[in-house]
C-alpha cells in the first residue's frame, strides 16, 4: 500500500513563502501523475498543481505564476513551491497520486493532508 506524507505546512503572512513536500513510500515514477490539492472550510476539494510522470505540469488558474510544482525521483518526493501567498490560499492541502489503466480505471492515492493558513 502507497503511503503519501506531506509536510510544510504552517501560518504565514501575506505575500510569504512556504513549500510543501510529499514523501512516498515507493517510487513515485510508478504513478501516471501527482499533484497538489486543496479544500478549504465550506468549500470543495480542488486542484491545485499536477506533474507527470513526463515531467508535464499543470497549474489551477488562481495559483499560475505563484507556485511551482516538482519532484526529487531519488527522494521520491514531490513539492509545492508557494510564493506571494495570499489568505484566499488557506486551506488543507493534500498531495494525490493517480494511477490510470488500460480499461479506464483510476486509483488515487491521498495524503493526510496539511494545513497552510495565510493571515496577518
Amino acid at each position: 500500500q502507497v503511503q503519501l506524507v506531506e509536510s510544510g505546512g504552517g501560518l504565514v503572512q501575506p505575500g510569504g513563502s512556504l513549500r510543501l513536500s510529499c514523501a512516498a513510500s515507493g517510487n513515485i515514477l510508478r504513478f501516471n501523475a501527482m499533484g497538489w490539492y486543496r479544500q478549504a472550510p465550506g468549500k470543495q476539494r480542488e486542484l491545485v498543481a499536477t506533474i507527470t510522470r513526463s515531467g508535464r505540469t499543470n497549474y489551477a488558474d488562481s495559483v499560475e505564476g505563484r507556485f511551482t510544482i516538482s519532484r526529487d525521483n531519488a527522494k521520491n518526493t514531490v513539492y509545492l513551491q508557494m510564493n506571494s501567498l495570499k489568505p484566499e490560499d488557506t486551506a488543507v492541502y493534500y498531495c494525490n497520486g493517480m494511477l490510470t489503466y488500460p480499461n479506464g480505471r483510476r486509483d488515487d492515492y491521498w495524503g493526510q493532508g496539511t494545513q497552510v493558513t495565510v493571515s496577518s
